[in-house]
């Protein structure tokens, strides 16, 4: 049910069906890490031991799935395949919901990222090159809804400071603990200032139940599910499929041109 919302708004606000929101992953510098571990946790473009956190965010800034604990060190991409996101979509556990583009079905939504990710069926990415109009308006719109994610760092960042600087923590599960319970707070934040579109908790849902993410997937399951998502041609077909409803969204969302007449255009009356 929430993905179906989920769906439904970014679609109603973004233009893109199947959207379930925006990944990325944040650096929270550690400023207290062993002198040992400091080459294993420092990255050169971030030139500070960190740890990562990979988070998956809405249009509304409600923060649905995150990973944290991987060393600074580590790309976008290393963080994912690392993640439990991946390994739910693969297990099957993850929910889905079906959606058309361009008149074309697909089974499961997808995630709005950078260029740094893989193309997988599950991400949408932009474009390097504007060839064309087409393209140059999904670039547009597309980094548009990406900033959600960025957006959603910015404001857990803004609220709770003690993210927003280099930790002094010497325990990563000490930094692990105080991550998960700002991003839980802000959560609640939203909920309790009704800005979240996805608040009917359901008690009897079977995803609540530990025993659920504990289910062991036959493995020739495992292996189509894996070849699914790492499908550069689906990746293709969606992103070329997409590119085109965007299009004729924003083509028919254009009044029609009056054409008028060159004699009455120039008469005394006009």
């Amino acid at each position: 049910m929430d993905l179906e919302r989920i769906h439904d708004v970014h679609e109603q606000l973004h233009d893109f069906p199947g959207m379930i929101g925006s990944i990325d992953c944040m650096h929270w510098p550690w400023e207290m890490c062993p002198t040992a571990w400091r080459g294993s946790h420092t990255r050169g473009d971030v030139g500070r031991p960190s740890l990562m956190l990979q988070a998956v965010a809405s249009t509304d800034l409600w923060i649905w799935n995150a990973y944290f604990g991987q060393q600074g060190s580590n790309n976008d991409i290393n963080v994912f395949e690392a993640s439990p996101v991946l390994e739910e979509i693969i297990s099957g556990l993850a929910p889905t919901v079906g959606f058309y583009a361009n008149n074309n079905y697909y089974k499961a939504g997808y995630y709005l990222t950078d260029d740094i990710y893989p193309e997988y069926s599950t991400f949408v990415k932009t474009f390097t090159d504007q060839i064309d109009e087409k393209r140059k308006y999904f670039k547009k719109k597309q980094e548009s809804a990406r900033k959600n994610i960025e957006r959603a760092f910015g404001v857990l960042k803004k609220r709770w400071k003690v993210i927003s600087f280099p930790s002094q923590f010497w325990d990563k599960q000490m930094m692990h603990d105080v991550i998960y319970a700002c991003i839980t707070l802000h959560n609640m934040i939203l909920e309790d200032e009704d800005k979240a579109f996805c608040q009917d908790f359901n008690d009897e849902d079977p995803t609540l139940d530990p025993a659920y993410w504990e289910q062991q997937t036959p493995m020739e399951q495992w292996i189509a599910n894996s070849q699914a998502v790492r499908n550069s041609q689906t990746h293709n077909m969606l992103l070329a499929d997409l590119v085109d409803h965007l299009w004729e969204n924003k083509r028919g969302n254009h009044p029609p041109y009056v054409l008028l007449e060159v004699d009455n255009y120039f008469s005394d009356d006009n």
